[in-house]
């Protein structure tokens, strides 16, 4: 016997956590699977950047999300014992109408992963937990899965979320350009610290000896330790082995490692798959492209990917054109490109500081097959609409539908109810027209009717 869903989901990382919870709020039938065990209690990407923040926005879960995080505290960095430098890797802003979350937060990727799940299951989703994808075929109808248990599992399309080792782009023969930096490698863990504040973090040089940096975790005792290690050396990622990586750059007799919560070997990975799509499987996440740590582009990218993956999925699955998911690796490709330059130039200049290139919130898709004198990201704002009332228009794009602004919307929307549309006491950007994606992008602005009904047959 054979099961069948809309969307196969391998991994319920952040990205296909993403994901599900989109296709779920759509009604869309999914599974997620995932190989391991149970959700994993590390740390790992810990910075949720200001776009990210407003995506969780829209998802129903920044009001979760935010008070467990704080901001990035200030950097101490010593040599030995000598304090050399502090500063703060973000600069201080404070939000705005068209901005309301400025800042990077601090968020461990573990809880971050947790209230995804946690909405996920108020949708109606779940993950399954110790479920591995044995194999797959694909032909023109769907995807035919293999299941670590022996069932099979027939779906509409596949999503490898399945990080950056990722079966499924092997499987599929789809190229990983790029490059593994053998010789820069970290300790990473979870741990708890004797002997020092939690008001700072607190990295320590000491030529020969490495580097090593403690990050305050946001609503927890616990730090997340990065050491880097020395080409060949063997990784001890015992208690034992993280004492030793602290005391050797750190060289303070009153600072001790007590307990290890979590750990991983962690290698420089700068790759991108040379296609998101095979057919009917597609790539997001780590599964598409790693980075560096270095300005905290990896999980926020794969969020995004997911977020203008998922309501493609839909409109597709819902008798959308199925060219609609060429889009997707149009869009997204180049922004991880991108990304993977800057985060690239970041690691390797050894940069502390942080700032709006690196929070995503200018990355659109401007010159696009789906972006008509539009592309960017619409910013948050108050408006007035006709009736005089006022509004702010996050409140109006929040939700799984189409937004459109325009003094005479309703005639030009005739069988599609995913199209909400507003009339603004004045044009919304200059045009008449505006209207805004699911996934907050302006797909098209115009005076011309024509052109505005044109666009909602590409959609």
């Amino acid at each position: 016997m054979t099961d069948r869903t809309d969307v196969l989901i391998v991994g319920a990382g952040p990205t296909g956590l993403t994901l599900a919870v989109e296709l779920a709020r759509r009604g869309i039938a999914h599974r997620v699977v995932e190989r391991a065990a149970a959700p994993s209690p590390g740390s790992k990407g810990k910075g949720l950047q200001p776009r990210t923040q407003e995506i969780f926005d829209d998802l129903g879960i920044i009001d979760r999300v935010l008070p467990a995080t704080t901001l990035y505290p200030p950097i101490r960095v010593r040599i030995g014992r000598l304090p050399v430098y502090q500063g703060r890797m973000h600069k201080p802003a404070a939000a705005t109408d068209e901005v309301p979350y400025p800042a990077v937060r601090m968020h461990p990727q573990w809880r971050t992963e947790a209230v995804l799940r946690e909405r996920l299951a108020e949708l109606g989703g779940t993950v399954e937990y110790g479920v591995e994808l044995a194999g797959f075929e694909q032909d023109a109808q769907g995807v035919t899965a293999r299941l670590g248990s022996g069932a099979r599992l027939r779906a509409g399309y596949l999503v490898a979320a399945d990080g950056g080792r990722s079966t499924v782009r092997k499987a599929l023969g789809v190229g990983f350009t790029g490059e593994t930096r053998e010789e820069q490698r970290m300790a990473l863990g979870d741990v708890r610290v004797e002997g020092l504040d939690r008001e700072h973090i607190h990295a320590w040089v000491r030529p020969g000896k490495g580097m090593v940096a403690l990050y305050p975790m946001a609503g927890t005792d616990t730090f997340q330790f990065m050491a880097s290690l020395k080409p060949g050396a063997t990784p001890d990622l015992t208690l034992d082995g993280f004492r030793r990586l602290l005391a050797e750059p750190s060289m303070l007799r009153g600072l001790r490692v007590t307990e290890l919560l979590w750990s991983s070997l962690y290698r420089v990975n700068i790759r991108l798959a040379d296609a998101y799509r095979s057919g009917r499987v597609l790539l997001a996440g780590d599964a598409a492209h790693v980075h560096s740590p270095a300005g905290g582009q990896g999980l926020n990218t794969g969020v995004q990917d997911a977020y203008n993956l998922g309501w493609k999925l839909a409109r597709v699955l819902t008798g959308g054109p199925a060219s609609l998911l060429d889009t997707y690796e149009e869009e997204r490709r180049p922004v991880a490109a991108l990304v993977l330059g800057l985060s690239t130039d970041l690691h390797d200049r050894k940069s502390f500081r942080r700032d709006e290139e690196t929070y995503q919130l200018r990355i659109g898709y401007r010159g696009g097959s789906l972006a008509r004198h539009g592309g960017e990201r619409v910013p948050d704002g108050p408006l007035r609409l006709a009736d005089g009332s006022r509004v702010r228009l996050f409140d109006l794009l929040r939700g799984p539908h189409f937004t459109l602004l325009s003094p005479d919307p309703a005639p030009r929307v005739p069988g599609r109810p995913e199209v909400r549309a507003y009339a603004p006491a004045e044009p919304y950007g200059g045009f008449r027209h505006t209207l805004v994606r699911p996934d907050g992008h302006v797909g098209i602005a115009t005076d011309s009717a024509e052109e505005l009904a044109a666009y909602l047959e590409l959609v």
